[in-house]
């Protein structure tokens, strides 16, 4: 999928980040943090920059969490952490930007969800939310997900469904289907009206069935060039949620529609937040759309394989490449696009080799105790013994150092 293949949308800048048109696919996430505890919120914030993340998105619910905006901002500046901070409004937004200016301007985007602004009075509260993106020149995502759909909306289309013959009645999912798309493109529409840039706007409509998130932004790419922000929400947990996302994300990526993504996995208690970030990087990287670091080809393991051995080795590799791409994306620009092969026998380990940029072929049962390693296709060295692991970082260090043009560090970023 080239740049020329994707859809084309306007330009929205987000903070320092510019989403659609030709502009690479961002990665997004959110923290789950208390947002009134601004430093745990700040340190979650930074952790997820650091994973890659260049937006991140806080809940701002109530007072304590908007009073607390300006100081994870605060916090994330003295640590060098640059990444926009998208404000989480739900039912309240409207009198909390009016009550916090402070709040308003230190975040770069603020997420409305038209289904959450008041029934009675849906229309003034919306107005007030963007005539404050307004007034702090913020751009606005319009988030529309189907948990929390405008009823008087859907009520509206579902009886007009209703009055139509059958022979043209739509089931009730279409139905579904139809209102948040008009709900997403309704409510840009008034945004517009209110005053808001046209390239101020990114719309997304999530669901969390796999099937309906494919067919819903099919639909709303074909009717708007506003920038799309993709995710299945609330993927699930584990293999259930990697897999779900995976499946709907990459449907659409192949065919040019998203421009931000976030993969909303449910964590285990007390597990690492940054996963949805590596598991967002890896659908965009397995796709090839976007590169962040070096990949490692490894086999499963079968009969043939004598031990754990090349598990290990593999699992150590994928975690050292990963340790020391915030150094050597600094110095060794390029060095995320290298490939590393880690197979654990003959059968296709030395062609898997090969093919990478560097790789090694670990004995397999009865196989002669020796480990051939290829660089750039060609047979580079043989290694035995008991450090092997050690032996093979330091030829993979060496050769990203040859290999890659080496740049200076600038002080205080290493």
């Amino acid at each position: 999928m080239t740049a020329a293949e994707r859809r084309k949308t306007v330009n929205v800048r987000v903070g320092n980040v510019l989403v659609g048109g030709a502009h690479p696919v961002v990665v997004q996430s959110m923290t789950n943090t208390d947002t009134a505890d601004a430093e745990g919120t700040a340190r979650q914030v930074a952790a997820l920059w650091r994973a890659g993340s260049e937006i991140v998105r806080i809940t701002v619910n109530n007072d304590e969490a908007a009073r607390a905006v300006p100081a994870i901002r605060e916090a994330l500046d003295r640590r060098g952490v640059d990444v926009p901070l998208v404000g989480d409004f739900h039912y309240n937004g409207h009198l909390l930007l009016t009550k916090y200016p402070e709040a308003a301007a230190a975040l770069d985007k603020f997420r409305i969800n038209p289904g959450n602004v008041g029934a009675k009075r849906h229309d003034e509260n919306f107005r007030t939310i963007i005539e404050r993106a307004l007034e702090h020149d913020k751009p606005v995502r319009i988030g529309v997900n189907w948990g929390s759909l405008d009823q008087a909306l859907l009520t509206e289309l579902m009886d007009e469904n209703a009055r139509r013959p059958d022979a043209t009645k739509r089931d009730a999912q279409e139905v579904m289907h139809e209102a948040m798309i008009e709900s997403a493109l309704r409510s840009a529409r008034f945004a517009e009206e209110i005053g808001l840039g046209h390239d101020r706007i990114i719309l997304s409509a999530k669901v969390s069935g796999v099937q309906d998130l494919i067919a819903v932004y099919r639909r709303l790419a074909a009717l708007c060039d506003y920038p799309l922000h993709l995710g299945l929400t609330e993927a699930g947990m584990g293999t259930k949620g990697v897999v779900a996302s995976s499946a709907a994300l990459g449907v659409l990526l192949q065919q040019g529609i998203g421009d931000t993504i976030r993969i909303s996995l449910t964590p285990k208690p007390g597990g690492d937040r940054t996963e949805e970030v590596h598991v967002a990087q890896q659908i965009l990287q397995s796709m090839e759309l976007r590169s962040f670091t070096p990949q490692v080809t490894s086999c499963p393991g079968c009969g043939r394989t004598t031990s754990t051995y090349f598990q290990k080795l593999a699992e150590d590799i994928e975690g050292y490449l990963r340790d020391q791409m915030p150094v050597w994306r600094e110095r060794h620009p390029g060095v995320e696009e290298m490939k590393v092969a880690v197979m654990g026998c003959v059968v296709n380990g030395p062609g898997e080799s090969k093919h990478a940029n560097l790789g090694i072929s670990l004995p397999g049962t009865f196989e002669e105790p020796k480990a051939p390693v290829y660089v750039d296709g060609e047979h580079h060295s043989t290694l035995r013994g008991d450090h092997i692991a050690e032996e093979f970082q330091r030829i993979l260090d060496e050769y990203v150092e040859s290999h890659y043009p080496s740049q200076a560090v600038p002080a205080g970023t290493a």
